[in-house]
């Protein structure tokens, strides 16, 4: 669909992911995608419904190549949506942006200047602390099976937000690295960086918000569409090293937590990640899902190049909890 084809009655949804930024470089994307926005009103455990839902989050129809308009204070930035609908802002504030959330709006226009809809959401300015947190979701945080394909997709069609399980301790050692060496009002910033898909996003935010983790930024996998829906979660993971790569430098003032598990690419990532920043990089964290990579896992952390770099690999977060207090990053 071209520009020229738009109109004030098209029905399309503007969706905005947490952005994130420091004082004056911000970043906002979302996507476009044609339709009314899929809201869910209810969980349940009716696995016929929790089946439907997700695969409603796939049978999504991006719009390419259409005009949206982003506002913020007096600034107006203009962009055009990707092949997959996807939009990017990233400009220089024209003024300080103080630490917190802040709300921002993105417009989608037609080529007459028209404004056909408009989507709200915010992008966080994390406060200046001595950590910040790079987290995976999946296996770490999430039991979510990656390591066998067919024990993944049983959950994740049957299960809900409020029915997946965190593993256990890990809501409380994440909340105790958020005021690690800060204080509640001033928390550590935490990114949640996962090969899982934009089509998943919600639920995912839902997930956190409803076992109260940390809140934080996503930066989620290309958005996929109903036929891809079996190759959820199989994402190339240079992407991923990209994305972690682009919040090290946002942020430069800070030392960086890296947590994951070796179900798939994570100690390869991290490994690379802390062999690029070796002074940026406090410690590694992989829970040891596979048994069969234990090894391979502990030999490639002590393969880094900063041996100061404190790394546990731990199949409870008991464990994590107990290594992240006897090297003082909880105290």
């Amino acid at each position: 669909m071209s520009m020229g084809n738009l109109s004030k009655d098209t029905a399309a949804t503007v969706k905005i992911y947490h952005g994130y930024g420091h004082a004056d470089n911000l970043i906002v994307y979302g996507h476009v995608l044609r339709g009314k926005p899929f809201i869910r009103s209810s969980y349940t455990n009716n696995v016929i419904q929790n089946i439907i839902h997700l695969v409603k989050l796939f049978f999504v129809k991006p719009i390419p190549g259409v005009a949206v308009r982003l506002q913020w204070a007096n600034q107006q930035l203009d962009s055009i949506t990707e092949a997959d609908g996807f939009f990017k802002f990233e400009w220089q504030a024209a003024s300080p942006t103080p630490a917190g959330w802040h709300p921002v709006q993105v417009h989608l226009v037609s080529g007459a200047g028209d404004v056909i809809e408009t989507g709200t959401g915010s992008f966080f300015v994390p406060h200046v602390t001595q950590y910040a947190f790079i987290s995976d979701i999946d296996d770490t945080v999430l039991v979510s099976h990656s390591a066998t394909k067919l024990s993944r997709l049983r959950v994740l069609f049957t299960k809900n937000p409020h029915s997946r399980k965190t593993f256990e301790d890990v809501v409380n050692h994440y909340h105790l690295l958020s005021i690690a060496h800060t204080e509640h009002a001033v928390p550590n910033p935490f990114f949640y960086v996962s090969s899982s898909e934009w089509n998943l996003y919600d639920d995912l935010a839902e997930f956190f918000r409803y076992n109260g983790l940390p809140e934080g930024v996503f930066l989620l996998s290309e958005i996929k569409k109903w036929y891809q829906l079996f190759k959820t979660g199989k994402t190339k993971h240079h992407g991923k090293l990209m994305r972690m790569v682009r919040i090290l430098e946002a942020f430069p003032r800070q030392r960086f937590v890296l947590l994951g598990d070796n179900s798939q690419s994570d100690p390869d990532i991290y490994t690379a990640i802390a062999n690029k920043y070796p002074g940026r990089i406090a410690a590694i964290y992989i829970r040891n899902i596979r048994a069969e990579k234990e090894s391979d896992t502990k030999n490639l952390l002590a393969s880094l190049h900063n041996k100061e770099i404190h790394t546990c690999v731990f199949e409870h977060n008991s464990e994590a909890l107990q290594h992240s207090k006897a090297i003082g990053l909880i105290v």
